[in-house]
């Protein structure tokens, strides 16, 4: 008779497990899985590509060729002249870069003070569930989600000579001012309506911010004797900390690139005291139509806002981690 055959013994003297049959499962079928992810989100992502593409990548491709080229009312539809830097020289050797750029300085550093602080100031007054509260949300999201030229020419009407502000000023004996007209009241005029556009957006994030804190923690902070500013300055701010650091970096792009509210206020007046760099732009391409040098100042424009870009990511990764 034929001995009965002896079971395989794995480690220990122990019998080992039978090998199953391959059925395709394992690595290489969740590697197949993956690959037919990657295959599905590329597809899906192609459409988006394509529209970013047509709407982004080829008008930034178009703005520096004409930065490089003679582009004028009258070489517009023929072949453009290859002129190199010559555009960014007369650019930075011409007197309205010093200008524009200090206006843009001032004009960011006041909608982005203004915006963040005024936006966090309002988030915590109204990061209540109170009726008051949720009134007063409706009216920032109305506020917010005007159309910047409705918004900039009721701002208009408000701030001129005869307008509602100064007659308001007159009807107390006050001096009235030309807000709109005076050199140096205009800048932060305009300023000041922009960074009231942008403070509803920031309060809606820095609600949403501070809405996770744990309103035990704010009980226990009451029962241990902490004051209201106590709460704020511990409490709140710290974990507003991260959100704030976002929203400064989008408030300082929001500020830079704004243009809208210029044109419908005071049109880069008077003279050029409201002037910035994306106004100056707009300016010389389409009022002078030197295509070539509005285009130089644009790709400037471009590239502050690309390093504001970075920076904003890798603020979001860190804070991410």
């Amino acid at each position: 008779m034929t001995a009965p055959a002896q079971p395989r013994l794995g480690r220990q003297g122990r019998p080992a497990r039978p090998q199953r049959p391959h059925d395709g499962s394992g690595p290489a079928r969740t590697g197949r899985r993956r690959s037919a992810r990657g295959s599905s989100r590329l597809i899906f992502g192609l459409p988006a590509a394509a529209l970013l593409a047509v709407l982004s990548v080829y008008p930034i491709y178009l703005l520096v060729t004409m930065s490089v080229h003679e582009v004028s009312a009258g070489t517009l539809r023929d072949l453009w002249p290859w002129v190199a830097g010559r555009n960014f020289s007369a650019l930075w050797n011409g007197p309205a870069l010093a200008g524009a750029t200090a206006h843009t300085l001032a004009f960011v550093l006041i909608v982005t003070v203004i915006g963040v602080v005024a936006g966090l100031g309002v988030a915590i007054a109204v990061r209540s569930t109170r009726i008051g509260s949720a009134f007063l949300l409706g009216i920032m999201v109305f506020a917010w989600a005007l159309p910047p030229v409705v918004n900039g020419s009721i701002w208009k009407f408000l701030l001129a000579d005869h307008g509602l502000i100064n007659e308001v000023l007159r009807s107390f004996g006050l001096a009235s001012q030309p807000f709109l007209y005076s050199p140096q009241l205009a800048l932060v005029s305009v300023a000041i309506v922009n960074a009231w556009a942008v403070v509803p957006f920031n309060a809606l994030v820095f609600r949403a911010a501070l809405i996770a804190v744990d309103p035990e923690v704010l009980e226990a902070a009451q029962i241990d004797g902490a004051a209201k500013h106590q709460e704020i300055r511990y409490i709140l701010l710290p974990t507003a900390r991260a959100t704030a650091v976002v929203l400064t970096i989008l408030t300082i792009v929001y500020a830079f690139r704004s243009f809208d509210f210029i044109y419908v206020m005071t049109a880069g007046g008077p003279g050029t005291a409201t002037s910035t760099l994306p106004f100056l732009s707009y300016t010389q391409a389409f009022v002078e139509h030197d295509y070539g040098l509005g285009s130089a100042t644009g790709v400037l424009s471009l590239l502050v806002v690309a390093v504001l870009a970075v920076v904003y990511v890798r603020v979001t990764r860190k804070e991410g981690r």
